[in-house]
């Protein structure tokens, strides 16, 4: 099972989601940022270094709020997500097709992936 952690980032009462890259696995789609967890680190690092990679942004992560495992056809996926705030002044699309700050009454205009949409269970 791979580990993957996702931020629901903040910033005047919304939250940041972004759209898959086409060519990847899930294309298209709409998640909260984030990425794989590598070996030796913690949650909380892979988050920071994910989003940095992603949107060249750096955030403060805060408190965790669930998990989720998911089953993909082609792999199971143990998504963990954590509050976090965005403290860079810009974000750069760095791998995503788009990205937009939404409210959660929003979300049902989005197709979200599979294992993100449980985020909507959580108290977020």
């Amino acid at each position: 099972m791979i580990e993957v952690v996702a931020g629901i980032i903040y910033k005047n009462d919304k939250f940041l989601i972004a759209q898959r890259n086409l060519k990847k696995s899930q294309g298209g789609f709409w998640e909260f940022p984030g990425g794989k967890v590598e070996i030796g680190e913690t949650y909380e690092e892979a988050l920071r270094r994910e989003i940095k990679e992603e949107f060249d942004a750096n955030i403060e992560v805060k408190e965790y709020v669930g998990e989720n495992i998911h089953h993909y056809p082609e792999k199971d996926i143990k998504l963990i997500f954590y509050k976090a705030e965005l403290i860079s002044k810009q974000i750069k699309l760095l791998e995503h097709e788009d990205f937009k700050w939404i409210t959660k009454q929003d979300k049902d205009n989005f197709e979200f992936s599979g294992a993100d949409r449980a985020v909507f269970e959580f108290d977020i």
